[in-house]
């Protein structure tokens, strides 16, 4: 179960006023930027911003020794990669990262969940590991480690292509994503909370029905703001209200909107950036800390390449592309190394330089997660459900179904610690973020297939279906 604490907090916070609530949100912004916006995230800002242009040469070289540099540290200090052999020293940056890792073997999730203990560095006093979770594509909950000096270098290669556009850290913005800022059982606006501290306002992805959707357009054209972040499919609804009632917001009003975290569809990408009347720059990164893609002007994802190496281990290829499962090596996370890491998205990389003329690795997409919508009996409308599986190590891996707005069935893979405590945890987190609207039903399975496509569907809805 959740510690007492925990659930404490929560109550106590569900029970506030609006107004305290908003401390609380803005006093947690502060701590966050703080955490995130250190000395080192400015260093490394400065120094990323000189070489991101590259050429692909220096990039290359950044590459090389900082894999060295990895490696040693992983012999050294991490017990699972103590027999690895030394890496490359050839003075060519691409054939010395090329027999490194070739020699290395593949990192798999159920590896890597086995042996995190291992895998983890000794060398980092344990006061200094930050501690989170995620539950990847697949429900599959991973314990991870970082640094405040690895947070930062994910920062940097966020904000190195927002500074590029003239945005900055201060700037006054919208943010769209699963945070429980707002009490899930709330029937009455405002749906969102106010984080003063970083000029934020957070909108709660868990109240957006058809009724709700035309209070959040209002609250959008009532409240400045230089740039707009979220998930796709959050953002997406907001925009199908606004293009069905004339509502969008005037072109330049923004300066930009950021989608990370789902796959960006060609349709959404359509409809927000004509409803929010700025353009899409995509993001691809992990809680893993283990790779970073940013967006183009030509709508493709380039390597952030001093920040990790991306392999792709081919299914197709052509003279054109070569698509096939990513492959990371983070080259930024000092306390979990990340090698050769199968993260379990497909990707599909170009051989020919990117029209935008930023040099390096671009790839065309990245297909990651795909999801239906969970409907409730009252018209919310609900995405990104993998929160609920983060604090949930005893399951291997799960999957929500929703046939009728009724209820829903979570199938799941159990772990060999999972009991009655853990299937009543599992309930709780369901609870939380849908509340007591929808009938729950769990079901334990030995495997969950996957779609014709090989792919995995976290959440599939004959209700909600996810479609143009």
């Amino acid at each position: 179960m959740r510690p007492i604490p925990e659930l404490v907090e929560r109550y106590v916070f569900d029970h506030m006023p609006v107004f305290t609530q908003n401390m609380i949100v803005s006093m947690a912004g502060q701590q966050r930027f703080r955490n995130r916006y250190s000395e080192h995230f400015h260093a490394v800002l400065e120094e990323w911003g000189r070489t991101g242009d590259g050429p692909t040469a220096v990039l290359k070289e950044i590459q090389r020794e900082r894999l060295i540099h990895l490696v040693d540290r992983a012999r050294e200090h991490s017990p699972f990669y103590k027999d690895l052999r030394a890496p490359s020293r050839a003075s060519d940056a691409d054939e010395a990262i090329e027999e490194t890792l070739s020699q290395m073997p593949v990192l798999e999730k159920r590896t890597y969940r086995k042996n995190t203990d291992a895998i983890v560095t000794r060398d980092i006093p344990a006061w200094q590991l930050r501690r989170g979770m995620t539950s990847g594509t697949t429900g599959t909950a991973l314990r991870l480690f970082y640094t405040r000096e690895t947070e930062a270098e994910e920062y940097a290669s966020v904000w190195r292509l927002r500074k590029q556009l003239g945005i900055g850290l201060y700037d006054p913005h919208f943010t769209f994503t699963g945070k429980i800022i707002v009490p899930v059982v709330q029937t009455r606006a405002p749906y969102w909370r106010n984080n003063s501290y970083g000029n934020q306002l957070l909108f709660s992805i868990y109240h957006m029905s058809h009724e709700n959707l035309e209070l959040y357009v209002d609250r959008l054209h009532e409240t400045d703001a230089v740039y707009v972040n979220g998930y796709p499919s959050a953002l997406h609804l907001v925009a199908r209200e606004m293009l069905t009632t004339g509502t969008t917001l005037t072109r330049g009003q923004l300066r930009a909107i950021f989608t990370s975290s789902e796959s960006l569809l060609a349709y959404q990408r359509d409809d927000i950036e004509e409803a929010f009347g700025a353009k899409i720059w995509d993001r691809y990164g992990s809680a893993e800390f283990a790779v970073s893609m940013t967006g183009c002007s030509e709508e493709n994802l380039h390597v952030d390449m001093e920040y990790c190496i991306v392999e792709v281990d081919p299914i197709e290829e052509t003279d054109e592309y070569v698509r096939g499962e990513l492959l990371v090596t983070g080259l930024g996370n000092n306390a979990t190394p990340f090698i050769r890491y199968r993260i379990g998205d497909v990707g599909t990389r170009l051989k020919a330089p990117c029209p935008c003329g930023r040099p390096g690795d671009v790839f065309s997409d990245v297909d990651g997660r795909v999801d239906d919508f969970i409907v409730t009996p009252s018209g919310r409308m609900i995405g990104r459900m993998d929160h609920i599986f983060k604090s949930m190590d005893q399951v291997e891996e799960a999957q929500i179904l929703q046939t009728s707005r009724a209820g829903i069935e979570v199938v799941y893979v159990p772990g060999p610690k999972f009991d009655v405590a853990a299937e009543q945890k599992l309930r709780r987190e369901i609870r939380s973020r849908l509340g007591n609207e929808l009938d729950v039903s769990l079901h334990g399975v030995s495997e969950i297939a996957r779609e014709a496509n090989g792919k995995f569907r976290a959440v599939k809805s004959t209700v909600g279906t996810y479609e143009s």
